[in-house]
């Protein structure tokens, strides 16, 4: 029997994380180009590095190393969460798709 070791992609919540960044893209590139410039690089970066923080993560050796990047991407889903109340606020997201994104929140 070969012995396989964990791989980033066997990670549910990094594959999660993945398309989370990619729905918020999809969402923010429709927007206007004001409205992108603002809140809209801010959201997708937010986004994309609760993913990028979890890959990060999963590749260092120590210990500590991983806790601390497994930190940061929770900080950027929190900051995500914020990004999405203010599109709410500001009528930039429909109440369904604004459900959605915080369900996955």
């Amino acid at each position: 029997m070969e012995k396989r070791y964990l791989q980033l992609n066997d990670l549910t919540c990094y594959k999660s994380a993945f398309a989370f960044s990619n729905e918020v893209w999809d969402l923010v590139i429709k927007w206007d180009y004001f409205t992108k410039d603002t809140i809209g690089k801010q959201f997708v970066n937010a986004a994309d590095s609760i993913s990028a923080n979890i890959a990060e993560g999963f590749g260092r050796y120590h210990k500590k190393d991983k806790i601390k990047f497994y930190y940061y991407s929770l900080g950027s889903v929190k900051e995500c969460a914020d990004w999405c109340n203010k599109a709410k606020i500001r009528n930039l997201i429909a109440e369904d798709i604004y459900v959605k994104v915080n369900e996955v929140l």
